[in-house]
């Protein structure tokens, strides 16, 4: 049976990528998390570009993270962004992890799978800030079933309220 991968982005990808952006767009999602502004840039080669300098760029309110694509089957159904470590803002309300599921490829187990944590111990980070929304039940559960620690609830600017949970690498 085959296995879900977290694949660095490539240029080969670009259809796969393309269409799995227009599925977030046609459910009335226009942002993905986790895919480091994939729904923003203008061309695939301008976000294949950033991916790539996100590696390093450390400043300005930007920390050095690594995003993937979560490939099951040659399908791309999630997209995952580490953040090496944390500033201040990350700190309150982004942690080391954002990501998501495909629409039509959610409650089929792959958050879960994806949460990269051999990936997080990789970059050395010993404890793991992963947030969601209050009310995002499913990523809530997906963050305690990888070991995720609710630390606390602060409210937000836009009246949610994000979660904190503190995941262990081990």
């Amino acid at each position: 049976m085959a296995q879900l991968a977290l694949v660095f982005p490539t240029p080969e990808m670009e259809n796969e990528a393309l269409a799995y952006m227009a599925e977030f767009r046609a459910a009335g999602e226009p942002m993905i998390y986790g895919g480091a502004g994939l729904d923003r840039l203008d061309s695939y080669g301008d976000w294949l570009a950033k991916v790539h300098s996100d590696l390093t760029r450390d400043g300005g309110g930007f920390v050095p993270a690594t995003t993937y694509f979560a490939v099951f089957k040659s399908r791309i159904v999630g997209t995952i962004s580490i953040r090496h470590k944390l500033n201040d803002k990350l700190l309150e309300y982004g942690g080391h992890i954002g990501y998501a599921v495909r629409p039509s490829d959610r409650r089929k187990g792959y958050a879960t799978k994806m949460l990269a944590l051999d990936k997080c111990r990789e970059l050395g980070i010993e404890k793991a800030l992963v947030t969601c929304d209050k009310q995002n039940v499913g990523s809530a559960r997906t963050i305690i079933k990888n070991g995720g620690v609710l630390e606390d609830e602060r409210p937000r600017e836009d009246g949610g309220i994000t979660q904190r949970y503190w995941i262990t690498i081990v």
